[in-house]
């Protein structure tokens, strides 16, 4: 492989990780926030599914910016919003700064997921799966670095701040935007008049498929992030918040490790993504038995199959979409299953300050499972597949 290859995987894998990162930030600090703003399980739930909503209502926007500036220069620039935004979350601490600026956050975040594709597209048309799992890997390692890190590690060297664990973890996502400004440019034919469309087919079997997979990778795992925490507060067991979020994150690794392989090989295909949805039964089924080692290990499992899922998704709009509109397809996935996944997370969030019962923390994880099954249904794979 070239060195410029070389180094195009190296920037989509770093601009992998911020996809997540600053989002990722949030739930192991969320008890804390929680006590010092003296929030109510919707505003977490809203909180928390915020990034998704924006996910959702952004996308198509952002597929407007990519077939006017490129996917690189709106990488670029929402790399930066990001940024910008996810540092100033915790100034004050004021709860309308929070929420303004994870708004902002969010917004930055759903212009990034459909100039990814775009940007696999333009560099590694013919080699889409492949650096669809390497930005994909970064995307988890993104998860878990936050996850992992920033109760043991990061609170501690800032002195139990959680607005400054915000601006720390800011820092690497500007550090990409600097990098991908200075990346060439990619040597892409003029655009077409079919690359210049943005808004997405609704007419398209595929548009909508792909929208019920993206609502559910991010169903389940958005979900088991966001009331994860609260549960295991309630049960009692607030020492197993480390140890399930990281088990959640890190125990994503291995999905990339393998679709890394042989991403070729699964990519496109019904059978691993059916396969992916009964292992996230499982892992929720193991986490209700109770117990330490059940609950950590059934948080993993959830993560490997919501993660497996997630990167099967991402490489679908190249795979099974014309290559003039990828960021029109893939705008429409992340409308679609966005939209869906923040409703779910909502709801979730209602049925919990309404009955009080912490077993509303299992409703995403089988609404994604749903999700996942109805969309497998309907999508008409790629020739060949």
């Amino acid at each position: 492989m070239a060195a410029r290859d070389c180094w195009r995987l190296f920037l989509l894998w770093l601009a992998g990780i911020d996809l997540r990162l600053t989002i990722l930030a949030l739930p192991p600090v969320l008890p804390l926030i929680h006590r010092d703003l003296e929030l109510s399980e919707k505003a977490v739930a809203v909180l928390t599914g915020l990034p998704v909503l924006l996910f959702a209502i952004v996308a198509i926007p952002g597929a407007l910016l990519i077939s006017r500036l490129g996917a690189r220069r709106t990488l670029v620039a929402s790399l930066v919003a990001v940024a910008v935004s996810s540092a100033c979350r915790g100034f004050g601490p004021s709860i309308p700064m929070l929420f303004g600026m994870t708004l902002v956050m969010g917004a930055g975040i759903a212009i990034m997921q459909p100039a990814m594709p775009s940007l696999v597209n333009d560099w590694f048309r013919d080699r889409a799966g492949l650096a669809t799992a390497v930005y994909a890997n970064g995307l988890l390692i993104g998860e878990a670095l936050a996850a992992a890190f920033t109760l043991p590690v990061l609170l501690p060297l800032v002195g139990g701040s959680w607005p400054l664990s915000f601006v720390i973890w800011a820092v690497p996502v500007l550090v990409t935007a600097a990098l991908v400004a200075e990346a060439a440019r990619p040597q892409t034919a003029r655009p077409t008049r079919a690359g210049r469309l943005w808004w997405p087919d609704l007419r398209d079997r595929n548009t909508w498929a792909l929208g019920l997979l993206s609502a559910a990778s991010a169903t389940i795992y958005f979900g088991a992030n966001a009331f994860l925490p609260d549960f295991l507060y309630a049960a009692g067991t607030p020492e197993l918040v480390g140890p399930c979020l990281t088990s959640l994150n890190v125990g994503q690794l291995p999905s990339s490790i393998l679709l890394l392989l042989f991403a070729k090989r699964l990519s496109g295909r019904k059978a691993p993504l059916v396969a992916a949805g009964i292992g996230s039964l499982l892992g929720l089924a193991l986490f209700a038995a109770g117990g330490a080692a059940a609950e950590i290990a059934g948080a993993g499992l959830i993560g490997l199959t919501a993660a497996f899922a997630l990167i099967l998704t991402l490489a679908l709009p190249v795979i099974v979409g014309d290559p003039n509109t990828v960021h029109r397809l893939a705008a429409g996935m992340f409308a679609i299953g966005h939209s869906i996944a923040f409703a779910v997370s909502l709801i979730g969030g209602v049925i919990w300050d309404a009955t009080g019962s912490s077993v509303a923390a299992s409703l995403p994880v089988l609404a994604g499972v749903v999700f996942l099954v109805a969309g497998v249904a309907v999508l008409r794979p790629p020739q060949g597949h």
